[in-house]
C-alpha cells in the first residue's frame, strides 16, 4: 500500500488572517508532502509495505518512524483547525476539561505553556490517558500513540508551522490558534471515541 497526502479540510486561504495560504502551501504542500513521499520510498518493496500507518509507527524506529509519525501528526493537525474554530469547547468536552484541569482557562494556560516550552521542534497535545485528560509535549516526530495515550488535540510547534506568519513568536501563534482556529468539534469527537 502507498500513503497519500490528504487534502486539507478547508481551502488554503480559509484560515487567514491567522494562518496564511502561503504557510499552508509550504507546510502542507511541501513539508507534509515530503514526509509522505519519503515514507512511501522507505516502505516500497519491504515488509512494511502492507502495514497500516499505526503499525509502522508502533513497530519502527529511525527514519521510517519519523516519516510515518510526521505523516500521522500532520494529518491529525489539519483536522484540529477550522475557519470557524476557536473560542471554548462545549458539552461533554468542556465538562471533561473542567473536571481534569479545574477550569477551561487553567487548561488553556497549561496547554499553551507546555507547547511554547517544548525545546526545539515538536508538538503540544491534549490527550486522554489512564481515564484522564492530560497535556503533554513531544519532541520531533514523537506522538501520544507511542506513550499509550489517545490524541485529542495537537498543535505543531516546529518553526515551519508558524515562521512565515509569526516569525519567532511561537507563543503568539499558539494563542491565536487557541482563540481563533481550534476545531472543538473534532476534539469532542476524538474524546467520544477515546
Amino acid at each position: 500500500m502507498s500513503f497519500k497526502l490528504p487534502s486539507l479540510p478547508y481551502d488554503k486561504d480559509a484560515l487567514a488572517p491567522h494562518m496564511s495560504a502561503e504557510t499552508l502551501e509550504f507546510h502542507h504542500g511541501k513539508h507534509h508532502n515530503a514526509y509522505v513521499t519519503k515514507l512511501n520510498g522507505l516502505i516500497d518493496g519491504t515488509k512494511w509495505a502492507d502495514k497500516s500507518l499505526e503499525q509502522i509507527i508502533q513497530e519502527s524506529e529511525g527514519g521510517l518512524f519519523n516519516n510515518a509519525a510526521q505523516h500521522w501528526n500532520h494529518s491529525f493537525f489539519w483536522n484540529c483547525l477550522s475557519p470557524d474554530g476557536g473560542g471554548k469547547p462545549k458539552g461533554d468536552l468542556l465538562a471533561a476539561i473542567e473536571k481534569d484541569f479545574g477550569s477551561y482557562d487553567a487548561f488553556a494556560e497549561k496547554f499553551a505553556s507546555t507547547a511554547a516550552g517544548q525545546f526545539g521542534s515538536g508538538w503540544g497535545w491534549l490527550v486522554k490517558k489512564g481515564g484522564k485528560l492530560q497535556v503533554m509535549a513531544t519532541a520531533n516526530a514523537d506522538l501520544p500513540l507511542k506513550h499509550d495515550a489517545t490524541a485529542l488535540l495537537t498543535i505543531d510547534v516546529w518553526e515551519h508551522a508558524y515562521y512565515i506568519d509569526y516569525r519567532n513568536a511561537r507563543p503568539k501563534f499558539i494563542e491565536t490558534v487557541m482563540k481563533e482556529l481550534v476545531n472543538w468539534d473534532f476534539v469532542a469527537q476524538n474524546l467520544k471515541n477515546a
